[in-house]
This record gives structure tokens, C-alpha cells and sequence, in this order.
């Protein structure tokens, strides 16, 4: 009989043998644009789906939007084991100015050891990798103990209302664990992320005639001037962070000092409402006095206040300012959330992390949001762990070690065979 143990080192291998084949699925997924917006997934899902079939994976495609299309497949016959969920995006942020690109940003092209183009680190290689290890489960018929769903999704970089949430709130995936292969450390995986707290702010005006100022009229960009002075003392609110997550935001903490040192100087982010005054625009010219001004704001929440209390914030400073505004919300919206790092899936990505490269691993707290947010509020346990490159993500010549994507894969097989047979 094979013990797990066996199993697992014996899958391990298998990626180790078969790396050139993984690192060709990966630079196969960045050669197909996939760029949201638009949002055209069918070349990408068609690969794909095409891929898994060699496999002998049965594949179903759901249509969320116009040419989005979420691509879901299962293996494992036992229903009554546990059931694990891979999930990635295969949409990516626009490519920009090509010219300011050293390669094609759908290169492909392996150089000196980095994996190049647009997706390279967010999240292509991360998927080929969960891609590649649920087609090998497949292709040499290991019998699951539970079930293993894999959900390639399109809609991740505009706010993924037609990816993870669409597929969750119609039930078309199901789990008690997830895994997204976001872009990580190499050895701390995010098991928490900050909250979301986007909107518009409009402050209206009187207009007049700009000779005549500030005696006419009634200067909308001065009185939105005001109330982004208000805006920004969200920072300063002191938070009282629950007990239950002060580990978690040290671990951040701690791994901002030592690991991503370049971070250090921004651990603050961790306890506090960060707030980016993104976009504003008011005014018609300049000799007319402007009626109306409008900014855009994407502000963080930490653990310990909620989206209630941020709108409660707002119109408490905007209204002492007697100004006359309105906010609408849009983008991303949600509390602080985290999967607690002794959930089964959290132990299993993380002791598979040192038990393949015999280093230290604990998850961390993520500055950022993603789709991991909307299994939390399906009560799906969840973190995100996927090879990158960070300084290039969004940025131009994106790109990722070869060796991470390896390193990532083995721990993703590995971590099945932990979860399902335990």
C-alpha cells in the first residue's frame, strides 16, 4: 500500500521530471492576450480547455458576460471526502506603451532563467501551475479521497464581478478549502487582506465669472480642497485592532521588516485606513468659477473598522463643512477578512512550502484585495500562493523566475495529497 507520505514525495518528483513541459503550458498561457478591458477570454479558455481534454478532464464553460467565460472542471469521485478548489484568472492588465517594454509583452520567451510577458508574476504562471498539477492528478489516475475543482475565471483585474463572485452566487463551485495562485513571497503566503472602500465624492458650486472671485459665485474645486483635508484624516484615526488578529498583523508586520525589506517603512499600512485621493476633475476654465468638482478615493480599512463606520466618518467631517456634496460608491467593497493560519488549508500550503524548500514559512496579512475576499464570505477558507516577481506586477517587462513556478507547483501537488488524505 502507498503511504501519503510516499504519494506526495513521488508527485513531487513528477513535477520535478516534467518542469520543461509546466514551463511550456506557462509561456503558452502569456503568448494568448487576454487583456481586461476588453474582456475576451475565448482564445485563453479554448487553450485551456483543449489542454485539460488531452488530460481526460470533462470541462464546463459558463458565460458571465459577453465573452467571459468561466471555465470549471472536477476530478475525484468521493463525495464524501473533502473538496478542494484551485482557482485562478486568466484575465490580465492592459500591456500600456510597447514601447517601453525590453520584449513582446506576450513573449513567452524564457531568458537567463525569467519567464517574460504581461501575466508572467498575476497571475499566468500561478495558474499554469494549478492547471498543470490538476491535468498530472488526472493523466496518472491517482484516486482522490474527496474531490479537487479547478475554476479558471476571466474577471479579476476590473473587480471580478463575472469571475469568482458570479460562480459562487449561482453555486457552480463548491468547497470546504480554496487555493488562488495570486502572486506571493516565495515562503508566506497571504492567508488575510484589508478591506475596500471606494467612492466619488461630488461638491457642487455656483458658477460666476472668475474676475469676479471669490467675491461671485461659489468655487466647488476650493470647497472639494476642504474636503479632501477631511478625507485624509482617515489615516489618522487610531484603530483598536481585535485581539483574535494581533498575531496576524505582526506576522505582517514582521515579514515587511525581514523579508520585502524595501516595505519596512510601510508597515503603518497594517492598523491604519490608507486613503489615495486617485482622480479628481472640476472646473470648465479658468476664468469661469467652477460649479462642480469630483474626486475618486480608494481608501484600505485594517481589522477593527467596518464600511459603516468609514461612511459614517464622511459625513460627519463633510458635513461640519456646510458644503454641498454627494458620495456614490463603486469598485471594491469590503471589511478586512482572514483565514485563520491552523485552517486545514492554510497548514497544508504552508507546510508543504518548508517541506519542499526546508525554509520558514507563515502567512501574512495582504495591503491589497482579491477574489479570496468573496470565498471568505461563502465561508470557504482560503489564501492565495503563486511564483512572482513583485516589483514587475502591472508594471512593463513583467516577469518570473522559472524556479518559482517549479517550487510553487510541487508545493500545489503536494498540498492536495495533505488536504484530501487527511
Amino acid at each position: 500500500m502507498t503511504t501519503k507520505q510516499a504519494l506526495k514525495d513521488r508527485l513531487i518528483q513528477e513535477i520535478e521530471d516534467n518542469q520543461a513541459d509546466l514551463i511550456d503550458l506557462c509561456s503558452q498561457l502569456i503568448k494568448i492576450p487576454s487583456e481586461n478591458p476588453p474582456g475576451d477570454s475565448t482564445k485563453i479558455t479554448t487553450f485551456i480547455d483543449d489542454y485539460l481534454k488531452e488530460a481526460g478532464t470533462h470541462n464546463l464553460w459558463y458565460e458571465s458576460a459577453d465573452k467571459m467565460y468561466n471555465l470549471v472542471s472536477t476530478i475525484g469521485s468521493d463525495p464524501n471526502g473533502k473538496h478542494l478548489i484551485f482557482c485562478g484568472h486568466s484575465d490580465v492588465v492592459p500591456t500600456g506603451d510597447h514601447s517601453k517594454w525590453d520584449f513582446s509583452p506576450t513573449s513567452g520567451e524564457v531568458v537567463d532563467g525569467w519567464l517574460l510577458g504581461r501575466g508572467a508574476s498575476d497571475m499566468k504562471a500561478g495558474l499554469g501551475g494549478l492547471i498543470f498539477t490538476f491535468a498530472m492528478l488526472k493523466k496518472l489516475n491517482i484516486e482522490l479521497p474527496g474531490q479537487l475543482t479547478l475554476a479558471v475565471v476571466p474577471d479579476e483585474e476590473t473587480g471580478g464581478e463575472y469571475g469568482v463572485p458570479w460562480l459562487l452566487d449561482n453555486q457552480l463551485i463548491v468547497g470546504d478549502g480554496c487555493l488562488i495562485a495570486e502572486p506571493s513571497s516565495r515562503y508566506n503566503p497571504t492567508i488575510g487582506q484589508k478591506g475596500s472602500y471606494w467612492f466619488k465624492l461630488k461638491v457642487f458650486g455656483e458658477p460666476g465669472h472668475g474676475s469676479l472671485s471669490p467675491l461671485a459665485g461659489h468655487n466647488a474645486i476650493t470647497d472639494m480642497i476642504d474636503a479632501i483635508n477631511e478625507i485624509r484624516k482617515l489615516w489618522e484615526l487610531d484603530i483598536d485592532i481585535p485581539e483574535r488578529v494581533k498575531p496576524l498583523i505582526e506576522k505582517s508586520k514582521r515579514y515587511m521588516r525581514e523579508v520585502e525589506t524595501d516595505r519596512e517603512a510601510f508597515q503603518p499600512v497594517m492598523d491604519h485606513v490608507t486613503v489615495n485621493i486617485g482622480k479628481i476633475q472640476g472646473g470648465t476654465k479658468s476664468n469661469m468659477i467652477p460649479e462642480s468638482c469630483e474626486v475618486e478615493v480608494d481608501c484600505r480599512l485594517p481589522f477593527g473598522i467596518t464600511q459603516d463606520d468609514v461612511t459614517a466618518f464622511l459625513h460627519e467631517k463633510l458635513d461640519a463643512l456646510g458644503i454641498n456634496y454627494e458620495i456614490s460608491r463603486f469598485g471594491f467593497r469590503s471589511n478586512a477578512n482572514y483565514t485563520h493560519a491552523d485552517n486545514p488549508v492554510c497548514t497544508s500550503i504552508i507546510n508543504n512550502i518548508h517541506y519542499v524548500t526546508g525554509h520558514e514559512s507563515y502567512g501574512v496579512m495582504q495591503w491589497a484585495s482579491s477574489d479570496a475576499r468573496h470565498f471568505r464570505e461563502h465561508n470557504i477558507p482560503v489564501l492565495q500562493y503563486g511564483p512572482a516577481y513583485l516589483p514587475s506586477i502591472h508594471g512593463y517587462n513583467e516577469k518570473v523566475q522559472v524556479e518559482d513556478i517549479i517550487r510553487c507547483c510541487k508545493v500545489y501537488i503536494a498540498a492536495v495529497v495533505d488536504y484530501l488524505f487527511d
